[in-house]
Parts: C-alpha cells; structure tokens; sequence
C-alpha cells in the first residue's frame, strides 16, 4: 500500500501546475477560484488537477460556509521525502569516496 502511495505522490509531483499549487498552498489554504488565478487555463481544468492532488493525499478539502477551500496536507510529503533521503545519503556517501580517491591520487601525483 505505501508503494502505490509513493507512486501517486511522485505522479502527482510530475505536473509543474500541480508544483505550483502546492507551493501556493505552502502559505495556507485557499479557494479554487484563487488557486485558479495565476494558470491560463479554466477552472475546471484547475479542479482536475485539484483532483489529483487529492487522490494522491497531498491536499485536503475544507468546509467553510459556501467555500471549499484547499490545504496542503504535509504527511505524504514527508513519506516522499524519507524514501528520497535513503537514496541522496547513498549517493552522497559514494560522492564521498570518490573525493577520496580523487585526493589519494592527487597526493600520489605530488610526490
């Protein structure tokens, strides 16, 4: 279940309106109609991606009177920031041992 979860974070991330939304998000919650604004698109093309977005547990729907406002929902970020994190520490250490190895050789070369 985490892996289907994972894959429709990442799907739901691979749309720069999607991104954008997001980030407009990162502020605080909003209407459709705001959220809608900045895209040269209609508002029912926004809601589809508002849709998406959802599915994947990214954003939530709120009540208030007649609004419906939109919030970023941080916990699936947050699993998809642990599972990228595994693979940056990976290459990170192996950055690291190739800047050893670069070193020892450099140090060689001086000698």
């Amino acid at each position: 279940m985490k892996a289907i979860r994972l894959d429709a974070t990442f799907a739901a991330l691979a749309d720069p309106t999607r991104r954008a939304i997001l980030a407009r998000l990162a502020a605080g919650e909003a209407p459709v109609t705001e959220l809608a604004r900045p895209f040269a698109m209609s508002q029912p093309a926004v809601s589809k991606h508002l849709k998406v977005l959802e599915r994947a547990g990214l954003i939530s729907r709120g009540r208030d009177a007649q609004r419906r406002p939109r919030r970023l929902e941080a916990k699936r970020l947050g699993e998809a920031t642990r599972w990228l994190e595994r693979y940056r520490r990976l290459w990170e250490g192996n950055y690291q041992r190739l800047d050893a190895l670069l070193e020892e050789l450099r140090a060689k070369e001086r000698k």
